[in-house]
C-alpha cells in the first residue's frame, strides 16, 4: 500500500499574547482552497491510498451534531477517483466545547462520532481512529505545549487513558457499521538511548513508557514498574481491566512512524535531546513488531530538503529488508502530500514557516522527492504484488 497524507493538525495553543489559538494545518497548507487539485495531484502520482480526514473541531459541533459539508464533497470526489482513504478521526486536537484531553467525557463523544461517520460513509473500511496517541498526550499534558497545556505524569496518564479508550470505543462503534474495517493504528515509533550508566534507569523507564499508547490499545499485559507508574498517576484497576477485556487486536494493523527526531539521548540529569537516526527504522520496528506480532505500515516519515530523496531512499530500504526478512510490512507512506506550516516548532509558534518536506511544494509544484517517490512506485509496485503482498494478508 503506497500511501501519503494530507497533514491535518489542529491543535490549540497560546500565543505570546496570552490568547488561544487553534492551529489548523488544513487551511495553513491552502488544502480547503485547494482540495480538488490535491486528490488530483495524488492521482497522478500513482498513489491508491491516503491519510486523509476532515477536521474533527469543526465537523463534532454539538453533542450529536455534525458538520458533515466538506466530509459530503471531499469522500465523494476520493471514490470518483478510486482513492482509498484511511481515515484519520482525530489529529491532535477536538472540538471547543470539550475543553481537552482531560475531559472524562471525550471517549464516548468520539466513539459516537465514529459510529456517526461510519453510518454517513458506510463504505468506507480502512480507519486510523486516532492519530499517534502517545505524541497527543506527551504534547498536551506532559509537556505542555498544545491543548490542555500541562506537565505533569498524572495529567499524561490521564490524556493517554481517554484517548485509548477513545480509540477502542470508536473502533467498536465503527464495526457495528461496517464489519469488515480494518484498524491502521499511526504510532510514533521511538527509543531513548541512555548516555551514561547513570541514566540508563530512565532510559529503561522511558523505553518502556513508549509502549503505553499501544500495550493499552491492544490490551497488552503491562510489567510491574508499567502498572505501578498508571496506578500512581490516576489510572484504576477496573480501567487497566477494561482495556483487556475490550480490545480489537485482530482487525488491526501497527502503523509505526519514523522521523529523525525520533530517537532520543538520555542525561543523568533527567533531560533528554534528540539523537538523530541511531539505530533506524529497521532496528525500531522489530522491537515493536516482536512485541505486538500484528501486520506493519510505515505510516509517516519525511525530513525536510534538501535531504528528502536520500532519506526516502533509506527509509524505502529498511521497509523492504524488514519485508524481506518475513516481517508482515504492508504499506509505507511518505507524509505528506504538500509542505507543512510551523512543524519546525511542532505548531507551538504561529509563525508562517513552511517546512519544505512534501511532495509538493505549496504551490503545488512537484519536489525532487515527489518525483523519486513517483519512480519508486512504478518501479516497485508490480513486483512486490508478485512477491508478497497477498501471502502476508493469507498468513495473518
Amino acid at each position: 500500500m503506497f500511501a501519503t497524507g494530507i497533514e491535518n493538525s489542529y491543535p490549540t495553543i497560546k500565543l505570546p499574547d496570552g490568547r488561544i489559538h487553534r492551529v489548523d494545518e488544513l487551511e495553513k497548507t491552502g488544502h480547503y482552497k485547494h482540495w480538488q487539485t490535491d486528490f488530483r495531484l495524488v492521482k497522478e502520482m500513482g498513489i491508491e491510498f491516503l491519510r486523509y480526514g476532515p477536521p474533527y473541531y469543526s465537523t463534532h459541533v454539538l453533542p450529536g451534531k455534525y458538520d458533515w459539508s466538506f466530509a459530503d464533497m471531499t469522500f465523494a470526489r476520493l471514490k470518483e477517483l478510486h482513492i482509498t482513504p484511511i481515515v484519520d478521526l482525530c489529529h491532535f486536537g477536538l472540538p471547543d466545547w470539550m475543553d481537552n484531553f482531560q475531559n472524562p467525557e471525550f471517549p464516548r463523544y468520539f466513539a459516537e462520532y465514529a459510529g456517526a461517520f461510519a453510518r454517513r460513509f458506510p463504505d468506507l473500511q480502512l480507519y486510523t481512529p486516532i492519530n499517534e496517541i502517545f505524541i497527543t498526550a506527551m504534547f498536551s499534558a506532559q509537556y505542555g505545549w498544545w491543548n490542555e497545556r500541562l506537565q505533569s505524569d498524572k495529567a499524561f496518564v490521564t490524556a493517554l487513558k481517554h484517548l485509548c479508550k477513545a480509540n477502542v470505543m470508536a473502533m467498536h462503534e465503527i464495526l457495528k457499521v461496517q464489519p469488515d474495517a480494518t484498524f491502521i493504528q499511526s504510532e510514533s515509533a521511538e527509543y531513548f538511548h541512555a548516555m551514561d550508566p547513570a541514566a540508563v534507569p530512565l532510559a529503561r523507564f522511558l523505553n518502556q513508557k513508549r509502549f503505553l499508547s499501544l500495550d493499552l490499545t491492544y490490551g497488552f499485559p503491562l510489567n510491574v514498574t508499567m502498572y505501578d507508574y498508571l496506578l500512581a498517576n490516576g489510572l484504576t484497576r477496573e480501567e487497566y481491566q477494561w482495556f483487556g477485556s475490550n480490545q480489537v487486536k485482530a482487525r488491526c494493523i501497527m502503523g509505526n512512524d519514523y522521523y529523525v527526531t525520533n530517537e532520543h539521548l538520555v542525561f543523568p540529569d533527567g533531560h533528554t535531546q534528540a539523537a538523530g537516526e541511531i539505530f533506524g527504522y529497521y532496528v525500531i520496528t522489530h522491537q515493536y513488531y516482536r512485541r505486538y506480532k500484528l501486520p506493519i505500515m510505515h505510516t509517516e516519515t519525511n525530513i525536510r530538503m534538501p535531504a528528502c530523496k536520500e532519506w526516502l531512499l533509506k527509509q524505502w530500504a529498511n521497509v523492504h529488508r524488514l519485508k524481506h526478512d518475513g516481517i508482515p510490512v504492508i504499506g509505507f507512506t511518505w507524509y505528506s502530500l504538500t509542505h507543512q506550516v510551523d512543524w519546525d516548532s511542532a505548531l507551538r509558534n504561529n509563525a508562517g514557516n513552511i517546512n519544505e518536506l512534501g511532495l509538493y511544494d505549496l504551490d503545488r509544484n512537484i519536489m525532487p522527492v515527489g518525483e523519486a517517490y513517483k519512480k519508486l512506485i512504478t518501479d516497485w509496485k508490480d513486483i512486490l504484488n508478485e512477491e508478497s503482498f497477498g501471502l502476508v494478508f493469507d498468513n495473518w
